[in-house]
């Protein structure tokens, strides 16, 4: 499993990815958050609005702040 949350490293997209952390760290799962903050790159995965959380390359949110409880059900679910 593969997870990035997508933002040019404002307050809210450093916000998503201590959240997202926390979730996998909740969770036992021995896995990296990966910071995605090149335009281009976000741009291919056609978020519009940052910051954005993808899961295996499949955006599953943008635009808002999960908490570490929303990350969790996207990562079990």
């Amino acid at each position: 499993m593969k997870i990035q949350v997508l933002g040019t490293g404002c307050a809210k997209c450093k916000q998503l990815t201590a959240n997202a952390e926390k979730a996998v760290a909740e969770l036992g799962l021995a896995l990296a958050v990966e910071k995605v903050e090149d335009l281009r790159e976000i741009m291919r995965f056609g978020v519009m609005t940052t910051p954005a959380l993808a899961i295996d390359g499949k955006v599953r949110s943008a635009g808002k702040v999960l908490a570490p409880a929303e990350v969790k059900a996207l990562l079990q679910g």
